[in-house]
């Protein structure tokens, strides 16, 4: 429900709302329509991502949405649409803006604006999915203007203000726009906006390029090589330009407030008339602050709090002009400057009072609350009364500290999880033979046998019901001989399994982020293979390396995967293949069939789902001439089984890759009973064939046609809520196209089982 505010001194109507951060993020964007937005999904900022989407299916906006192979393809996406002279958006959270940090200088150092929505999150390791401030301060020092909004409603009004703000043509800079992972991101709130988007963009006028690389009438070079002299003058000019923002933001929110009514200062101070002892924090958590400043006022102590609207350009004189009365402050930060004794707000506070004549201010550096742990009123009162107590004292005892910090039990040693599987366990019952014609042939896959086999991956994990991913492993793994040591990508097969202090593997795991997956294995492999050598491990001590990836993550891993393939790296990769961005709620990845419809590729009268056809993984790496290349599905185990101990008597010679067709109930809207039917649809309609390429051979290992089964795939698609819409008349030609393609891998595939040259 909304309700419409009068227009009052002339302003333009507002109307009130109850949306949440990322909502109305999406909000402002879609008012401001921007030409393009280059985008990646990751918790807690994709929904920002979603909503617009939604949006754009129902004809809300006319944003040209693009998404990225991973954030650093999300970033380059940005920065080409930025030279070719438009307004360009973008979103994302932690580790997603480490990986597009390449791309921040870039932006900045050639002086295209454009807006980043940061929501603020723990950057891992190990990985933390909530709220801190540790990527936001990790990019003060990457030449782009940061913006800090509190709460939902300022949310709403940095986004309107901030291409301005990077627009103005004495500054021609990107703006971030950063507010608080889940507590300000998630949370509804009543929030006024306008009542008609045309005021947003009359409030921004035109976009006026400066230059722009698709004027084949003006030729212009971007980005060039820039040696000493230039790249120090090129610097000093951008450094003026961040300088001169301070100017034009305080033009700007002056504007806005005669715009809009609500006002906004560089830093908003809370009960500071009088204050000798007060708090300086950042975003949401000054909220709660607040309270504890009310409270401590009643008890007669002079405290107030002091929180920024603005950090880059850090507002040195509004800080010293706050502060010439304080003699007590506590600064707390969401994150930690490791080593720099303080985060990054409590250096720059320091900063900023270094050369004040007669300062008086003693500061104490708080680090609290990262990995999104609560931030109480009494929290706050605690580092208030810190500050009373520095300065009565005149003196900071503590100058650097943790708050809320449990050191534990250095004597604590976690129990082991499991016992070893060992040798006898794992190994006696399958063995693979060569052919005279030189084939590999697996003797001993009896499914009886293998389940006295133990599982390597333990039940009591968190995955919902009915979830494919460890189905598919555990069958796979009832193949592998011997020792195992496994690498997750992030995703949910990862974050189910090892809820922190538990673990649900019996061999050895490790985890990283789904752009380094590959790599990473592949040091742990040459490593091991390095220390057998130098006669540090037992020469005949013999692991199979696995790298379970799935979720999209060869999207944004895909190219390090291919590195390992390249360099001929012993291990196995299996991908299973859920067809979605799964682990962040169900987005488009690249795996994602045409048609389907993802909470960024979403259904509606003015969009179709998915506008491009699935990547077929199997045959890039077989176009990498790795030494074997399978698929499998949980409707066939005994071929899934044989096919894993191919995949580790191959892997002795180079990079394996397996593909498998995974089942996630919660995305695919269907029952979890449903699982081997659906898979099995997906095989007869060929839309998933299984074969295998085997040192460049191909050899299909069912064919549904020759057994009289095959079916077309609106059989398979209508078993399933998420495709259901592709039965329906308006998506009659995405249906036909959709089987067309299907239909040409599938002929392309039979040609290659009977030429084995192809």
């Amino acid at each position: 429900m909304s309700q419409t505010a009068k227009a009052a001194g002339g302003r333009p109507a507002q109307t009130m709302v109850v949306q949440s951060g990322n909502e109305i993020a999406a909000t402002a964007a879609k008012q401001v329509n921007y030409h393009v937005m280059g985008y990646y999904p990751i918790t807690p900022s994709t929904e920002i991502a979603e909503t617009l989407d939604a949006m754009k299916a129902e004809g809300e906006h006319t944003i040209r949405m693009i998404p990225g192979d991973g954030e650093h393809g999300a970033a380059g996406i940005c920065y080409g649409a930025t030279t070719a002279g438009g307004r360009v958006f973008n979103a994302t959270s932690a580790n997603g803006l480490l990986f597009a940090f390449e791309q921040l200088p870039v932006q900045s150092g050639t002086r295209f604006p454009m807006v980043f929505n940061v929501v603020t999150r723990a950057v891992s390791g190990p990985l933390d999915i909530r709220g801190d401030h540790s990527d936001i301060m990790l990019a003060m020092n990457t030449g782009w203007i940061i913006l800090m909004a509190s709460d939902a409603q300022a949310v709403y009004d940095m986004n309107v203000m901030a291409p301005k703000i990077g627009e103005d043509m004495s500054v021609r800079l990107p703006v971030f726009v950063a507010f608080d992972g889940f507590f300000t991101s998630h949370q509804k709130r009543r929030v006024e906006i306008f009542e008609d988007g045309q005021t947003v963009r009359d409030f921004l006028g035109p976009f006026v390029p400066t230059v722009s690389s698709v004027d084949p009438s003006v030729p212009v070079t971007i980005g060039p090589y820039m040696n000493d002299p230039d790249q120090i003058n090129n610097k000093k000019q951008q450094a003026d330009a961040i300088l001169r923002a301070h100017g034009v933001v305080k033009k700007v929110f002056a504007e806005f407030e005669a715009l809009s009514g609500r006002r906004y200062d560089l830093l908003e101070l809370y009960r500071m008339d009088d204050a000798d002892a007060a708090l300086f924090i950042v975003n949401s958590a000054a909220e709660t602050a607040k309270e504890a400043v009310d409270a401590l006022r009643k008890e007669g102590l002079k405290v107030g709090l002091i929180r920024p609207n603005l950090i880059r350009p850090f507002p040195i004189e509004e800080v010293r002009d706050a502060l010439k009365n304080v003699k007590g402050l506590v600064v707390a930060d969401r994150q930690d400057n490791y080593g720099a004794y303080g985060g990054a707000m409590a250096i720059e506070v320091k900063a900023a009072l270094q050369g004040v004549p007669g300062n008086r201010t003693q500061v104490a550096a708080r680090v609290y609350g990262t990995g999104g742990k609560e931030f109480f009123v009494e929290d706050a009162a605690h580092m208030l009364r810190e500050a009373v107590g520095i300065a009565k004292s005149g003196k900071v005892e503590v100058p650097y500290a943790y708050f809320g910090a449990n050191p534990g039990d250095p004597s604590y040693s976690p129990p082991r999880a499991y016992d070893p599987i060992t040798e006898a366990q794992a190994s006696g019952l399958i063995r693979v033979e060569t052919t005279p014609e030189g084939k590999m042939e697996v003797k001993g896959n009896v499914l009886r046998n293998l389940t006295e086999r133990p599982k390597r991956i333990a039940p009591g994990h968190g995955a919902c019901p009915g979830c494919g991913i460890f189905v598919n492993l555990n069958i796979f793994l009832k193949g592998i001989e011997g020792h195992i040591v496994t690498l997750f990508h992030t995703g949910c097969g990862m974050v189910v399994t090892t809820g922190y202090p538990f673990t649900s593997h019996k061999n050895t795991y490790i985890h990283n982020l789904f752009q380094n997956g590959a790599a990473t294995l592949s040091g742990v492999v040459s490593m091991f293979e390095e220390r057998k050598l130098r006669g540090e491990i037992p020469k005949d001590e013999k692991i199979t390396f696995i790298m379970v990836t799935g979720d999209g993550g060869h999207d944004i891993g895909m190219g390090p995967s291919i590195g390992a393939a390249m360099r001929g790296n012993r291990m196995i990769i299996c991908e299973y293949d859920n067809q979605g961005y799964q682990n962040t709620g169900s987005q488009l990845s690249f795996t994602v069939p045409l048609g389907q419809s993802t909470s960024t590729s979403n259904y509606g009268p003015y969009q179709h789902g998915k506008g491009t056809h699935h990547k077929d993984t199997a045959q890039i790496f077989a176009a990498c001439h790795v030494p074997y290349v399978c698929t499998v599905a949980e409707c066939d185990p005994r071929d899934m089984i044989r096919k894993a101990a191919k995949a580790q008597k191959l892997s002795e010679e180079g990079l394996v890759f397996v593909k498998m067709i995974s089942m996630c109930p919660l995305a695919w809207k269907t029952e979890e009973r449903m699982s081997v039917p659906i898979i099995q649809s997906a095989v007869d309609s060929c839309f998933f064939p299984l074969y295998e390429v085997e040192r460049g051979i191909t050899t299909l290992n069912y064919d549904p046609e020759e057994k009289g089964k095959k079916v077309p795939v609106s059989d398979y698609l209508k078993q399933m809520g998420k495709t259901k819409h592709m039965l329906k008349p308006d998506m009659k030609e995405e249906l036909d196209r959709f089987q067309a393609e299907v239909d040409r891998r599938w002929v392309r595939l039979k040609e290659m089982h009977k030429n084995p040259y192809l």
